[in-house]
């Protein structure tokens, strides 16, 4: 033991040691910086195929004298929510909110990665995949009848302002992460966000012409592609994963990459009882199978487990899900009664699966120091005032543009479908309008 101390405390080994130690300490700080980078930008780029989700979804769930509209507007929706969000979403949700209701009205520009944990560009570009979600939210509730530039218009307004200010409140450590809200990833955030934007504008722009005959009725207006509609629900559900696995936000320790892959199966299943709950419900309801809302039962499976993916267990997360998939096919009908045409049931699966998905935080995961009844009441106050800013933001320009340039087509334009009104041209051209 003499001897050993000696060696140790010899100045030339104690002096290798210590810089072994800071070589050590630079190697896994380089690592962990490696690792996020890679978690933001792969999961960055899986969170922007789901814009191709949303499109081949809504496309195959219109009818197809207006597929080429959809089409356009979703491509559309992700280009010009990155501008706006590199414009002026990005600091307004994250530069100096502090406690407050938003941050800086500013460009965005990269930061340097001396001493960070990740690279700033990387961190912007998931957060900007995140943006362009909620929109297209909006241009499937709204599809059908409404005009092209003014739906467009309001997207950008989306993107830059009204949702950096209310993703301010949590993710930009406002008022309400003070008040521990949680939100994961974006039940509320994201999904619930473009569910009351979509639910404003279709009370706003009214129904399409013969869906609800005499008032008393609902017309069937079937999609013109359900396999593309498929092929969509698949395409978000793998994107899913780069949604609510990147939210954990690093990757460079065996907790958190074990974290994301928790994430991955809680996502899953959820995703799978919400398919599951609603294929057995329209059977049961219905005596038939409705694709259309066994495909949406799986999104607002997916939705009702992104408000918080990590803390619960596996059979809580299918419990979660399942539950987003009674809401949806019961949700459905009651838009009907009401009158509200939502042409491919945004609402359902991410308006109100997102409220739920939301308030059933409080049952896997409370803050430090408070109980599930305390969790609720901040969960509930963060649905609350997310929803009445959302939705008095949103109908305000609603009807800013209502009354200025309009934001419904013609009925002459709506009768022969948006393709030849506005784009003069037919996504499917060789076959027979319908």
């Amino acid at each position: 033991m003499f001897i050993l101390e000696t060696v140790t405390n010899t100045p030339d080994l104690t002096a290798r040691l210590a810089d072994l130690e800071k070589q050590l300490a630079g190697i896994q700080q380089t690592s962990a910086f490696v690792d996020n980078t890679y978690l933001f930008l792969i999961s960055g780029m899986v969170v922007m195929f789901m814009a191709a989700g949303f499109c081949m979804l809504e496309t195959g769930l219109v009818r197809q004298k207006n597929a080429a509209t959809i089409a356009l507007k979703n491509v559309s929706i992700y280009a010009l929510a990155g501008l706006a969000y590199y414009i002026v979403g990005y600091r307004l949700m994250y530069d100096g909110v502090d406690g407050g209701f938003f941050g800086h009205f500013a460009l965005w520009s990269p930061g340097k990665p001396d001493g960070e944990s990740y690279s700033s560009s990387s961190d912007w570009f998931f957060q900007m995949a995140f943006v362009a979600t909620a929109a297209s939210v909006v241009s499937g509730t709204l599809a059908e009848r409404i005009k092209l530039w003014p739906f467009l218009f309001f997207s950008i307004i989306l993107c830059a302002i009204f949702y950096p200010i209310t993703g301010s409140w949590v993710w930009g450590s406002g008022w309400l992460s003070t008040l521990h809200f949680s939100d994961f990833a974006g039940s509320t955030l994201v999904h619930s966000v473009g569910g009351w934007a979509a639910l404003t504008g279709a009370v706003l722009l009214g129904a399409r012409k013969g869906k609800y005959p005499g008032g008393k009725t609902v017309s069937p207006m079937p999609g013109s592609n359900l396999p593309l509609a498929a092929l969509g629900t698949f395409i978000l559900w793998f994107g899913w994963f780069g949604f609510n696995g990147g939210s954990q936000l690093a990757a460079g320790t065996i907790a958190d990459i074990d974290a994301v892959a928790k994430i991955f199966v809680n996502t899953n299943a959820a995703a799978a009882a919400g398919l599951v709950m609603a294929l057995v419900l329209t059977q049961v309801i219905y005596k038939k199978a409705d694709l259309t809302l066994v495909l949406n039962g799986a999104i607002g499976g997916l939705v009702s487990i992104t408000a918080e993916p990590l803390a619960p267990a596996v059979w809580q997360a299918i419990a979660i899900g399942a539950v987003g998939g009674v809401i949806v096919v019961l949700a459905v009908p009651l838009l009907d009664r009401l009158k509200i045409d939502d042409v491919v049931g945004a609402i359902p699966a991410h308006l109100f699966c997102g409220i739920w998905g939301t308030l059933i935080v409080a049952w896997t995961n409370q803050a430090d120091g408070t109980n599930w009844v305390q969790q609720l009441s901040v969960q509930a106050l963060g649905v609350v005032t997310i929803g009445a800013f959302t939705v008095i933001a949103s109908s305000a320009l609603w009807l800013v543009l209502k009354t200025s340039i309009g934001i419904r087509c013609t009925d002459e334009e709506e009768f022969i479908g948006l393709d030849k009104a506005e784009l003069g041209l037919e996504a499917y051209p060789e076959f027979a309008q319908g």
